[in-house]
């Protein structure tokens, strides 16, 4: 399952309270600002810049 496009629409990235997307997989939501991808885990995006990988 997928992250809910309201849902998406909704969060931001909580380094530079920009806009984020889907990555291609689906497994991950990517700040192209930050360079930074958040994992999404059993369907809940891991908001963390401490999870938080660069890009």
């Amino acid at each position: 399952m997928s992250i809910n496009e309201e849902l998406l629409e909704k969060l931001a990235c909580p380094g530079c309270k920009g806009d984020l997307r889907l990555s291609e997989t689906g497994d991950t939501l990517l700040c192209d600002s930050c360079a930074l991808s958040f994992p999404i885990k059993d369907d809940i995006p891991i908001m963390l810049l401490d999870e938080a990988t660069k890009l």
